[in-house]
């Protein structure tokens, strides 16, 4: 006999959008996302529903990370996933927990996707940001879902560090340094000529499939160059120029290298070849909308329509630290919104989760309100130089925001010039 209460499809839908209930998805983050792991009719979650995967429930930290996702021992808790097994086992967790008042739900696939009625919720932009196991199958000459091409580049991102890529790489990536498409005087991206060969000179068209990521290295600020172990958001500012360039299909992998370790498959350390194509085949940029540089912040400082994002650690936000070794002015954009990465320059503890992976966007969203981000502005993100703004851009885009851009020069650009205005402490608005 089942210890725990289980709720028919019709009981769970009177409860949803009830304030003191959460239902939590055990299933992996990605078809949490969108993508249909299990045959189901629907992708994505159901209506509220909090990701919770169960390979979460191995780190040590497990309550802690429930506890900051805000599921608390007075809540309601309905958990589902794809078998009653793993439903029950993460109930017993929450039972010795403390929890009291746990109900599972065991018919997500044969009858909640199935009815219309029901209503469920996705990642708008879920098909770009991939599993490990969707590229497995693409590399290994299957053909994923959502996969309508012929060729395709899978791309280890770095910065300054072969050797993370020679260290160990997804089989048949090439590298790619983040400097191949920004540059280091300025941090911003390369012109429309140097992308074009850059693009080309890695074997990249405007139809070609991109699937990025990078891997984490722990960042370390006394280090001559962080962002070399800071990998990831590296692959996610490349991701970001590629998008502008006019690249049509850009994809990353969710939770980068982790990701791929974290599912077992082999890894290589071969130093691939790259292959160079004669044309990228599209005029660059092809979207320039979604960059913005200094001017056009200028301008968006004084409308009442847009905002500019200050994807930055409060450190830096009120000026006790610059966030850089090589930036010295210390100091707020006035006017900008706090949009706070996490710990420093080099870490995006709050727009990932644990293993790295793309935080869910109703949290993200709720964070965003709170602060006055919301999708019905035209939102420019920015950082000291771009890889937090990339990033920050990214999880809006993925979510399917309407009017969202890098500002590119970000707060080294804007430092470096006396005649622009700064602040420093806390807010008084």
């Amino acid at each position: 006999m089942n210890k725990y209460s289980e709720l028919s499809s019709k009981e769970l839908f009177g409860l949803l959008d009830k304030p003191n209930v959460k239902i939590i998805d055990l299933r992996p983050v990605d078809a949490y996302n969108g993508w249909k792991y299990n045959g189901e009719q629907r992708g994505g979650h159901i209506k509220g529903a909090k990701s919770l995967p169960l390979k979460w429930t191995k780190y040590m930290d497990w309550i802690e990370i429930v506890r900051f996702k805000n599921i608390l021992p007075e809540n309601k808790l309905v958990i589902y996933a794809y078998n009653r097994h793993e439903s029950n086992q993460v109930a017993d967790l929450f039972a010795k927990a403390g929890y009291k008042d746990i109900s599972v739900y065991n018919h997500f696939s044969d009858e909640w996707t199935l009815n219309s009625n029901f209503p469920m919720e996705k990642l708008a932009r879920y098909k770009h940001l991939v599993s490990a196991n969707w590229l497995n199958d693409l590399i290994s000459g299957k053909k994923p879902d959502e996969y309508y091409n012929d060729k395709f580049v899978v791309v280890h991102t770095h910065y300054r560090n072969r050797n993370a890529y020679l260290s160990g790489h997804i089989p048949g990536a090439i590298d790619m340094d983040t400097l191949a498409l920004e540059t280091p005087e300025t941090w911003n991206r390369r012109s429309p000529e140097e992308l074009k060969k850059a693009l080309e000179n890695h074997g990249i068209t405007a139809d070609t499939t991109v699937v990025l990521y990078g891997k984490y290295m722990n960042p370390d600020n006394d280090d001559d160059f962080p962002g070399s172990a800071a990998g990831h958001i590296g692959a996610i500012r490349n991701a970001f120029i590629m998008l502008y360039a006019g690249v049509k299909d850009v994809r990353v992998l969710n939770g980068g290298f982790q990701s791929w370790k974290d599912a077992g498959y082999h890894i290589d350390t071969d130093d691939v070849a790259k292959h160079p194509v004669k044309d990228f085949w599209a005029k660059i940029p092809a979207h320039p909308e979604l960059a913005v540089d200094i001017e056009q912040a200028k301008e968006i400082l004084k409308s009442e329509n847009a905002e500019l994002v200050s994807v930055r650690s409060w450190a830096e936000f009120i000026g006790e630290v610059s966030g850089y070794n090589y930036i010295e002015k210390k100091g707020r954009i006035p006017g900008a919104i706090f949009g706070n990465c996490g710990t420093d320059a080099y870490h995006m503890e709050n727009y990932r989760n644990v293993d790295h992976t793309v935080r869910e966007a109703q949290e993200v969203e709720a964070i965003w309100k709170e602060a006055g981000i919301t999708p019905d502005k035209h939102l420019a993100f920015y950082c000291g130089t771009g890889w937090r703004g990339s990033e920050a851009f990214f999880n809006a885009w993925l979510m399917g925001w309407p009017n969202v851009s890098v500002f590119d020069g970000g707060w080294f650009e804007w430092s470096n010039d006396p005649d622009n205005p700064y602040e420093t402490g806390i807010p008084q608005n």
